[in-house]
This record gives structure tokens, C-alpha cells and sequence, in this order.
């Protein structure tokens, strides 16, 4: 999905009374602080370090690159939202767990609204970030695709509809997720992301279970006794009339 989500450094513990924040916050924080500053082009991995304090080694022990600071939280994100699939059991139906699925990246996106809408508009402004972002979004979309190929094995176009549904949450997921993020994080994300997952729920969903038979109506029976010969419209007539008695 659109990574221009979460709070930064989630996964790391500050020690009991420490001054300083995490190392990965840091070197989050600083970045983000020259971005908005500097812009993106013009800050270098060297002065992210300087500003944080720590030595370009400290960087690369967190971020492979530049670009990975932006997007600090999706490895963690993606990882989350494969466990969750990979715990899913046959009680599960599986459209509604891929969308389950998205709300659970949703929820961390929507954990700091103000990172994620400097995210986003960093993101815009910049087209390496806009395509490092497209292809993490097509690893989550992989890996719901994985995920629903094995539970529609053996159905006829399993894989293609495997594919098409993937494609189709990611899609819902990131339509209302960037409306969210171009009114500045206002509103309920969550809402606005159900509200469009539930179009691909209903159009690729199973359909919901019968009614209890408590609930249903017997058919009503109508018997008319006419004299033989009588014209048909007669019969119609004496039917038409027991009818509207009620």
C-alpha cells in the first residue's frame, strides 16, 4: 500500500531514563528535519549523520540508503501483515482477510498523521521516492496475491482471481488512504478505508449466509374452486379476489 505512513522508530525501546532517543529515531528525525529544510536532493546521507550525532556506519546499520530512511517502517509493515495471513485458518474467508489485512498497515499508518503527511508530500515532490514507494506497494500486493493463490488453488482462474482481488484491495486501500493524506491526515482514515473495502468485499466476497429458518416466510398457497367451463377470466377473477383479501 502507499507507504507514506507511520510513526518512525516504532520498533525500538529507549533505555529506562535516557536522555537521547533511539539511534533509528535519530537518524529519522534528522533526516526528515533537512528534507524539510534543505530538500530532498540537497541533503546528503553526511549531513543527516552530522546532525544526528553518529557516524555514517550508524546509518548504514539501519538503512541501506537514503531512500529507506523515508520509508523507515514498511520491512516491519510488510512483515506484520504476512504473519497475519499466514495465521489464517479455513474458517477464514479470504477476501475479508486480505482487507483485514490492509486495515492492519492502515492502523499504522494513521499512528502519526503529521509524519505521514510530510511523507507523502516528500514523496510527491521527489520521483525516485515515488517510485522506490510503488515498488514497495507492489510487494504488499504480492503478498496478499500469495496469500489468496494458495486458498483458491485448484478453482478454476484461481490465480487470476488471486491476482485481480490483490490488486483490487490495494487499489481501495491506497484511494482512500491518499484522500486522507491530501486533507492533511483530517477525518477517520479507518472509515474512509473501510468504506472503500467494502467494494471489493461485496463484489469478490462470499455471499452471506442464508436467513435462520425462523426468519422465513412460508409461500402462500391459494386454492380456488370454480365451476367447470367457466371462462378463464373468471378463474382469474376469483384468484385475483382472494388475493387482495389481506
Amino acid at each position: 500500500m502507499s507507504t507514506s505512513s507511520a510513526s518512525p522508530g516504532r520498533d525500538e525501546k529507549t533505555e529506562a531514563g535516557a536522555a537521547k532517543p533511539p539511534m533509528r529515531e535519530a537518524l529519522v528525525a534528522a533526516a526528515f528535519q533537512l528534507f524539510l529544510e534543505r530538500g530532498y536532493e540537497q541533503t546528503t546521507v553526511d549531513d543527516i549523520v552530522a546532525l544526528a550525532g553518529v557516524g555514517r556506519r550508524s546509518f548504514f546499520r539501519y538503512f541501506p540508503s537514503k531512500e529507506d530512511v523515508v520509508f523507515p517502517d514498511h520491512e516491519r509493515c510488510l512483515a506484520d501483515m504476512t504473519a497475519f495471513l499466514a495465521a489464517s485458518g479455513e474458517e477464514h474467508e479470504p477476501v475479508r482477510r486480505v482487507c483485514d489485512a490492509a486495515r492492519l498497515v492502515l492502523r499504522m499508518y494513521a499512528e502519526n498523521p503529521t509524519f505521514s503527511v510530510q511523507r507523502y508530500r516528500l514523496t510527491k515532490q521527489v520521483p525516485g521516492l515515488r517510485a522506490y514507494e510503488l515498488s514497495v506497494v507492489w510487494r504488499y500486493e504480492r503478498a496478499l496475491a500469495e496469500y489468496l493463490r494458495e486458498r483458491f488453488a485448484g478453482r478454476r482462474d484461481g490465480t487470476l482471481q488471486a491476482d485481480v482481488i490483490a490488486a483490487a484491495v490495494v487499489a481501495a486501500h491506497n484511494n482512500a488512504l491518499r484522500s486522507w493524506l491530501r486533507s492533511d491526515g483530517q477525518g477517520d482514515a479507518s472509515a474512509a478505508v473501510d468504506h472503500a473495502l467494502g467494494y471489493v468485499q461485496t463484489a469478490f466476497g462470499a455471499a452471506p449466509p442464508p436467513r435462520p429458518a425462523d426468519d422465513e416466510q412460508p409461500d402462500d398457497v391459494v386454492v380456488v374452486v370454480s365451476r367447470r367451463g367457466a371462462p378463464l377470466w373468471r378463474v382469474v377473477q376469483e384468484i385475483e379476489a382472494t388475493l387482495g383479501r389481506d
